[in-house]
């Protein structure tokens, strides 16, 4: 991928953003002490540095200006509001990360800075806007903002030409020779297949891809219908999860498993990272997912990690989200300062919690700590923290 060209040809100036992939940079001790001093700011520094570049401070979808979200996986810095459709899109297209709210690392932050930013994204996903196509402004609609960042980031409908993926293989055309080159036939229409397969729908977990996304065929239509709308939901705040530890969970290897955490709201889903041969995990990992207007159940599933076979189910549970969400909002429109308990709810037989899950407010945080019982499986709990951000984060 091309860097932007504002750095090219001249000495780049302290404040500005080094390209690390540069074999020119890289060879010259100049650019080595550059590179350790950019370091020494630490991934938060670095990261705000980046975004006070020219292009990253307005949001690279609608220019709203300050933007406090970033698409890792784009390269761009966008609002809170197209952070929303971004992570409708999936993390596959576009993973989500707050500059403010997430913990970052190095890595990370190199992954970002090598990507260009705001203004080398656009002129790769943007090349080719129509003249008749305007870009959606800060108070568009959710409708004008899916649209358009769907048709740029999923579509890919104004690439870089340069940038698209081509077939090598072309269609197997029918001639009148045809018949007599039928094997040769048969091996095209074999990699026209594999070409037709590339761009599928990634979904995690082999499990929760079965039980998730295989429909029968009389709601195809309808599930095609609801998965291109989910970019249009109106998002009343964020809910920042952390996975904290599985407790004796099920065993799917012989003597152990290799347990991740798969969560889900709406049509949007997230998952931890694996965790090799332990019933008693623990992850301590943030995930960030956007409230809906109509607040539907946190699912939360667990699966066993198969490298030559299906993912193995280790049990689900769901979350009632809305007293918490409840809670932020009271909260909000308080002059609450001090940290209290704002409410809870209540484990009994009709859920699954093992004890109450109780809402606190602590240093102007809403959180509630959860322990979950894992449902439809032999065994396992599962201990969450959930913290509810409002949109002005």
């Amino acid at each position: 991928m091309e860097m932007s060209t504002q750095h090219g040809n001249s000495d780049p100036n302290p404040s500005e953003t080094p390209r690390w992939n540069r074999g020119s940079d890289a060879d010259s001790t100049h650019w080595i002490v550059r590179k350790e001093t950019w370091r020494s700011a630490g991934p938060q520094g670095r990261l705000e540095r980046f975004l006070n570049e020219s292009g990253n401070g307005v949001c690279a979808d609608c220019g709203s200006p300050d933007p406090k979200w970033v698409s890792l996986s784009l390269g761009v810095f966008i609002c809170i509001k197209c952070s929303g459709v971004h992570r409708s899109l999936g993390v596959h297209i576009s993973k989500v990360l707050s500059v403010k709210l997430d913990e970052w690392t190095d890595e990370q932050v190199d992954s970002l800075v090598n990507l260009g930013g705001n203004t080398v994204a656009n002129n790769k996903y943007e090349a080719f806007l129509p003249d008749n196509l305007k870009k959606p402004k800060p108070d568009s609609s959710i409708e004008e903002r899916s649209d358009f960042i769907r048709r740029k980031y999923e579509m890919l409908q104004f690439l870089d030409g340069n940038e698209q993926m081509i077939c090598p293989y072309r269609p197997h055309q029918r001639t009148a020779s045809s018949t007599s080159q039928s094997s040769s036939g048969h091996q095209s229409t074999q990699n026209k297949k594999v070409c037709e397969k590339q761009p599928t729908r990634h979904r995690i977990g082999h499990k929760f891809r079965n039980s998730w996304g295989r429909k029968d065929s009389d709601q195809h239509k309808s599930t095609k219908k609801s998965n291109s709308l989910a970019g249009m939901v109106e998002f009343v705040g964020l809910i920042k999860v952390n996975v904290v530890k599985g407790t004796n969970l099920a065993v799917r290897d012989m003597v152990t498993s290799d347990p991740y955490v798969i969560l889900a709201l709406g049509q949007q889903s997230v998952k931890t990272r694996v965790i090799k041969n332990n019933l008693n995990p623990v992850w301590n990992e943030s995930l960030m997912l956007s409230i809906p207007e109509n607040i539907p159940p946190l699912r939360v599933l667990v699966y066993d990690k198969d490298t030559f076979s299906t993912d193995d189910f280790m049990g689900d549970a769901e979350i009632d989200i809305q007293p918490l969400v409840a809670a932020a909002k009271a909260y909000e429109m308080s002059e609450i300062r001090e940290s209290m308990q704002l409410g809870k709810w209540v484990a009994s037989k009709d859920n699954t919690l093992v004890k109450d899950g109780i809402i606190t407010l602590i240093d102007g945080k809403v959180k509630q700590e959860i322990s979950l019982r894992l449902q439809n499986v032999e065994r396992g709990v599962l201990e969450i923290e959930l913290e509810c951000v409002p949109l002005t984060q």
